[in-house]
């Protein structure tokens, strides 16, 4: 989905063998862990407002629920793939462990492009969507999330059409809802504060003040936005963004060197994070092809568009001002690039870690809903906080002790929670 050659499951699937020979799991377990336990593929028939039928092919991967139901959002992208949703979904599940939820790991989506898509059309995939799985998803089986290019809106028309099928209400079936019809307070907010909370731990660990450090960020969507504002209150600076052009088809970087104004560029995004260049060139930024976001020279290297942007032919580029890289997308980083990256000597915190505060509080909707009593805001990102710190002390701890880089120790964590709960079910 990338525009590369590289198979993001096949990538999975690498990341979880070297771990697995770090933990000398079994066969058994091995066979059971690397791929995913059930797998839906189906098509949804639409009639188009222009009378015609028109077929969308659509996906739910549960990667593995041994600790709990599957959790993990539904994805609209024109590039959608199998494999891409296979991929996110077991990621999905070690991230789920590695914060320690009670949550398996899940994935879906359906091939379309929402940009020339109305809004009855929309409404129209997402409801079959979930005819397609009404019987294999649910509150308690698998809760499904927004993702890519989905949104509240979405999710809420999935609820919708789920509760007509079952007759009854179900608010935690589904999470990422509209304030107000059951979704939490601070669920917009939390995975990009998420990966600030994680970037902010790394920095006191390195003995930086995140004043002193500078950021370019990758994307300008949800995640990119939210991480923007809280790493510049805390202190930071962000002197570059790149953002997708719908009309163009490619990215663009915005670059100023005093730091960009959030604020000033919001004003300028529509609604799927894409900046106006005209307007954006008159407000005195820079802007260059989408590429060069990590040439930028900063400390800190926030990818968070989509999977294999970090790869071994553009990795080489990090300029070697950069300490440290924070994963907001997910798998945003080839294993090839990986060592580009170690031997660079950046600490990476990885997509799992990193990006893990959005199913964490994904999770808190859940309990909210199922239990019809709601957290202020402040105590949910209180109780965010708490989560992401511990989990990114938990993996700095057993990285310094057992001399392994921050990813293969968040998996070792993630992936011994889950062959656990395998093994105490009695399915290996």
């Amino acid at each position: 989905m990338a525009g590369t050659s590289v198979n993001p499951y096949e990538m999975a699937q690498a990341q979880f063998d070297r771990v697995a020979g770090l933990l000398e799991l079994d066969a058994s377990t091995r066979d059971l862990l690397r791929q995913p336990l059930r797998e839906y593929t189906f098509a949804i028939p639409v009639r188009m407002d222009d009378g015609q039928v028109r077929v969308f092919r659509g996906f739910r991967v549960q990667h593995n629920d041994a600790r709990g139901p599957s959790k993990g959002g539904i994805r609209f992208h024109p590039q959608e793939t199998l494999d891409t949703v296979r991929a996110l979904a077991m990621w999905m599940t070690w991230k789920c462990a590695l914060v320690d939820i009670p949550l398996g790991g899940g994935k879906g989506g359906v091939v379309c492009d929402p940009h020339n898509l109305s809004q009855r059309e929309q409404e129209q995939i997402c409801r079959g969507w979930v005819r397609q799985l009404a019987r294999n998803v649910g509150p308690v089986s698998d809760v499904p999330a927004p993702d890519v290019m989905t949104s509240g809106q979405h999710m809420l028309w999935m609820l919708d059409e789920f509760e007509a099928l079952h007759g009854g209400h179900y608010p935690g079936f589904i999470t990422g809802k509209p304030v107000g019809m059951g979704g939490s307070q601070g669920r917009a907010e939390a995975t990009g504060y998420g990966v600030v909370f994680t970037i902010r731990e790394a920095l006191r660990e390195m003995g930086l003040d995140v004043r002193d450090t500078r950021a370019s960020v990758q994307g300008f969507g949800n995640v990119a936005q939210h991480a923007i504002r809280l790493y510049t209150q805390i202190g930071g600076t962000v002197t570059c963004v790149s953002s997708w052009d719908q009309a163009d088809q490619t990215s663009y970087v915005f670059r100023k060197e005093s730091g960009i104004d959030l604020d000033e560029l919001l004003k300028i995004t529509d609604r799927f994070g894409g900046i106006d260049k005209v307007r954006a060139r008159e407000a005195g930024y820079e802007v260059r092809p989408g590429d060069v976001w990590l040439e930028e020279p900063v400390e800190i290297l926030i990818p968070a568009a989509l999977e294999n942007e970090l790869r071994a032919d553009n990795a080489p580029r990090i300029p070697a001002t950069v300490k440290l890289i924070a994963e907001g997308a997910n798998g945003p980083t080839t294993p090839e690039a990986d060592s580009i990256v170690a031997a660079k000597g950046i600490l990476l915190i990885p997509d799992f870690l990193a990006n893990a505060g959005g199913v964490t509080c994904s999770y808190f909707e859940q309990v909210q809903s199922n239990m019809n009593f709601f957290w202020e805001k402040d105590e949910v990102l209180a109780r965010l906080d708490v989560k992401m710190t511990a989990a990114f002390h938990a993996v700095s701890e057993l990285a310094a002790s057992r001399r392994l880089d921050m990813r293969d120790a968040a998996y070792v964590i993630a992936i011994n929670r889950v062959a656990q709960a395998s093994h105490d079910r009695g399915w290996v």
